[in-house]
């Protein structure tokens, strides 16, 4: 099958599996589905393919894990994806009332796109934003503490062709642009990423850190990230360290002893303290009061019920004249 995925796409390709060991490139998987999918819109089969191809898998392999993940779509999907959470916290705040009124308004119900290609609408089991309930996403950005009004007002103002602010985190961008990131490439918008900001329930643990003088033991924030290269490079540097100044193994030394026989006889040094006697106790204490299973009886089960059974049994073969064999065969009549 032949793919017709732009340069731009191909190249970008081979930047995602440059990133993974050789013999690992089949990790590269999950960014290039979301990169295919910034091309199209969607998982297509051409995408599907195009994956398998440039991985050297084939296309059921590709659409087993397409098919398992809902963030990636397997029909034309609208520009913004505009999900609502309907689990337990959303939906008794009424996450289940935005997303009716939205169904309504818009004319389209779950996974649906409008007729004019702007808006696919999901309801979402969950958006992992309890504390800002009912929240609804637009391309994973989130809206806080929405009601069926503020939820109208958003849409509408999309379909109109305007970028509504979110709660939290960046500017808005299309489904494919968002694609792009996820993918692992920037958002290279100017100044997409300085806008937003974090919400009041977010900011309470920095707050309360602050208040009482939490912080992490030597963080300095203004430490650069290393390259894999250069913490590969200190992991290697402290391990060597820690071979370096790491005690050499006590040697196990023999003490002469008098056997029960008067001979010498030669038993190994200890090469760790005693445990203290209450230890001692406490394990052997431990040990009486649980008795290994045998094969007779599980471990805590009462034999009387069991020798009872077997005495009962013996008494109905000897009355009744019958073996075992002529036990069996009652059984299985009854």
């Amino acid at each position: 099958m032949t793919t017709t995925f732009t340069d731009e796409t191909r190249e970008r390709a081979r930047e995602i599996i440059a990133r993974y060991p050789a013999d690992r490139s089949r990790s590269a998987l999950l960014p290039l589905l979301h990169l295919v999918q910034a091309e199209e819109g969607y998982v297509s089969p051409a995408g599907v393919a195009f994956c398998a191809e440039v991985l050297g898998l084939n296309k059921a392999q590709v659409g087993a894990v397409a098919t398992f993940y809902t963030m990636y779509k397997r029909k034309p999907t609208g520009d913004f994806l505009v999900s609502v959470c309907t689990n337990t916290m959303c939906n008794v705040l009424g996450g289940q009332e935005v997303y009716d009124t939205l169904a309504e308004h818009l004319g389209v119900g779950h996974d649906e796109t409008t007729a004019d290609g702007t808006i696919t609408l999901e309801h979402a089991e969950c958006l992992a934003a309890c504390d800002y309930g009912p929240v609804m996403t637009v391309n994973y950005d989130f809206f806080d503490g929405v009601d069926a009004s503020t939820a109208v007002g958003v849409v509408d103002e999309l379909r109109a062709g305007g970028r509504p602010m979110p709660t939290r985190g960046a500017r808005l961008c299309t489904l494919k642009e968002m694609a792009v990131q996820l993918a692992g490439f920037a958002d290279e918008r100017d100044g997409a990423v300085a806008d937003g900001g974090p919400g009041e329930p977010t900011l309470r643990g920095l707050r309360l850190a602050q208040q009482h003088g939490v912080s992490v033991p030597g963080f300095d924030p203004n430490t650069p990230i290393r390259s894999k290269a250069e913490a590969d490079r200190a992991a290697a540097e402290a391990k060597a360290k820690a071979e370096a100044t790491k005690p050499a193994p006590v040697e196990a030394s023999a003490a002469p002893v008098k056997g029960g026989d008067g001979a010498s006889a030669k038993v190994p040094a200890e090469t760790s303290p005693p445990e203290p006697r209450d230890a001692q106790k406490a394990a052997a204490a431990g040990v009486a009061a649980n008795e290994p299973a045998g094969d007779r009886k599980p471990a805590g089960d009462a034999t009387g019920a069991q020798e009872r059974n077997l005495t009962e049994a013996k008494a109905g073969t000897d009355a009744d004249g019958a073996g075992p064999a002529d036990a069996n065969e009652t059984g299985a009549q009854k």
